[in-house]
């Protein structure tokens, strides 16, 4: 009886997105507005590392569920093994992810009908494919997955440039057999930073519990570009939009935030002053009436863009 209840649980889930759901909007981004200091390259995983901070990332869930979120994300980007290292802290590897997962679990005890979505953000380079060796970055991937899956109800993989990443992030998750949504990311044009198309993370994949594709950190104008490519696929899809002027600066994300002196990445991808929370809406309409239902912000979007967005369900 009990694997047949969370059976029924996985099978609800992984339907999840057939109809409209809000996701919330960039935590990094939005921690850093609330006054989360820099240090070093670890963004959001600073919010985890000081205690200081905890109350402020709860604070920051519950507004974006207040704002109509149907969905949060763990504030895991930063806290995967190749950043910590950088920053000489891997040795808090499994604190951060668990302090994550515990945190968002916080939010759900509120606002208990949301989802936790467990985020597994690109193992190595950010908005560029990982060319390292596969069992290592399908190590990384377990790792960070295993800690976090008490915590949450399904795996968001979480900005990927690549079919190689995607394969690899669905192969470490099988274990722990939840669903999962994939989030594909494209500075520019119609192609994966690797250069492989979108389709492909469809066909060539042997999916089991996939529950939706979308394009994430994507400004709204390259978004569109894609639209009727995802459109085609046969899978619940949508978006995680940012309010970034560019993901693609010359040398690469990585390099540019590595010596950066604000640490914020507004320093050198700049940040969008037109993209209101009312232009927000309108775009998000213009998606959802092409046949969009996972509807949620990236970078530089707050709570005020998901309230907005929201009115759309």
């Amino acid at each position: 009886m009990f694997l047949i209840c969370i059976l029924k649980i996985v099978l609800m889930i992984k339907d999840f997105f057939k109809q409209v759901r809000i996701l919330d909007g960039g935590m990094g981004q939005e921690l850093l507005a609330r006054g989360l200091e820099i240090n070093g390259t670890l963004w959001s995983a600073n919010a985890l590392l000081k205690e200081q901070y905890h109350q402020l990332v709860l604070n920051t869930h519950l507004d974006f569920i207040k704002a109509g979120a149907e969905v949060i994300v763990t504030t895991t980007f930063s806290t995967k093994r190749v950043r910590l290292k950088e920053n000489n802290l891997e040795n808090k590897f499994e604190y951060l992810n668990q302090k994550a997962g515990q945190i968002a679990q916080q939010a759900k005890k509120v606002y208990p009908n949301i989802l936790v979505a467990g985020g597994l953000p690109p193992q190595n380079l950010v908005y560029e494919a990982d060319l390292r060796n596969h069992k290592e970055i399908k190590n990384n991937f377990f790792d960070q997955a295993k800690l976090l899956n008490p915590f949450v109800d399904f795996f968001y993989l979480d900005v990927l440039s690549s079919i190689d990443e995607f394969k690899l992030a669905i192969d470490s998750i099988k274990t722990f057999n939840k669903p999962y949504l994939l989030g594909a990311h494209i500075s520019e044009g119609t192609r994966l930073p690797s250069g492989e198309k979108i389709s492909d993370i469809i066909k060539t994949i042997e999916h089991g519990n996939l529950m939706g594709l979308m394009l994430s950190c994507i400004s709204p104008e390259n978004y569109e570009s894609n639209v009727e490519e995802i459109k085609r696929l046969g899978v619940p899809f949508g978006f995680k939009l940012n309010g970034f002027k560019l993901t693609n600066p010359k040398s690469g994300y990585t390099e540019n935030y590595s010596k950066s002196k604000s640490g914020n990445p507004n320093e050198f991808l700049g940040k969008r002053t037109d993209l209101t929370p009312k232009k927000f809406y309108e775009f998000a309409k213009k998606f959802k009436q092409a046949g969009a239902t996972i509807l949620g912000g990236c970078c530089e979007t707050g709570p005020d863009h998901i309230k907005e967005m929201s009115k759309l369900k």
